[in-house]
């Protein structure tokens, strides 16, 4: 029984991401009452090479500015800090910008200061936030080998002289792909929400599903912000629930106040809308 703390008894819901970080998004959910089944849409390798994240590491006094995007990006550059006996004090004269605030809680675990933190936790806000700032500063930005190319773009048109460096990869896990069916087409498993906290995720679950997308019929699909609603609408599928405030937490009160307004659960696949 739903009940005002528990607004999501009842409800089944996927969690998609890495196998590493599932957990805090699944914690949130089942505080709220919900049953939740992990089956990791991404896994995060090292890169292949680390040579040049390492050169740039190794010249960190002659950046101005550095740019995380990610917690995986600070886990990946804090590891090789490490491994060249790099240390805080190499970043005191660095003026820090984060993406949002699981990234800034990230680096200033770690000892690291954060200065810029935007309004919103896309891209496009880290331009706006920083594009005034930039102008003949040297900008190293640290990020996944795949990654949208608007911050590098749009701070170079404001003059920032930009080095972009890959600190680790996704791919897809392919051992999910047996259980991602299975759960979909059991009826006791099936979720009646599947969550997307990246473009990446979006991309690998259809790669997961492959030639089954009528699979997902009648479940509702929940993204945790406006760049990961586009890739899902690029790829055919729709956006049933966004996140107001593009967070982990945001993600999960989306899900419970989708719920609340709309409480009927589909168990079973109907008509395509992919």
């Amino acid at each position: 029984m739903r009940t005002a703390s528990r607004p999501l008894s009842g409800v089944r819901v996927l969690v998609g991401r890495a196998r590493h970080q599932a957990g805090v998004l699944s914690r949130e959910l089942r505080k709220l009452g919900a049953t939740v089944l992990e089956i990791p849409f991404i896994e995060i390798r090292k890169s292949r090479s680390s040579k040049p994240l390492d050169t740039a590491l190794r010249n960190l006094d002659s950046y101005d500015w550095l740019i995380l995007t990610s917690v995986n990006g600070v886990e990946a550059m804090w590891e090789r800090l490490a491994k060249l006996c790099l240390t805080k004090k190499h970043l005191k004269h660095l003026r820090v910008a984060a993406i949002g605030p699981a990234t800034k809680k990230a680096i200033e675990q770690r000892g690291g200061k954060v200065d810029v933190v935007p309004k919103e936790y896309v891209a496009e806000s880290v331009v706006s936030s920083l594009r005034k700032r930039v102008k003949g500063k040297r900008v190293l930005l640290v990020r996944a080998k795949v990654a949208r190319d608007v911050i590098p773009r749009e701070l170079r048109k404001a003059g920032a002289h930009m080095d972009v460096v890959e600190a680790y990869e996704t791919v897809v896990p392919r051992s999910s792909r047996v259980r991602l069916r299975s759960a979909l087409q059991n009826p006791r498993q099936r979720p009646h929400v599947v969550t997307f906290t990246s473009s990446s995720t979006v991309r690998n679950f259809v790669a997961l599903l492959g030639s089954h997308k009528r699979d997902v019929d009648g479940i509702r699909l929940a993204s945790i912000g406006p760049v990961t609603s586009s890739t899902l609408r690029v790829l055919g599928l729709r956006v049933d629930i966004e996140a107001r405030e593009f967070t982990i937490p945001g993600l999960s009160t989306a899900i419970a106040r989708a719920i609340a307004e709309s409480p009927s659960l589909p168990t079973k696949p109907g008509r395509a809308h992919v």
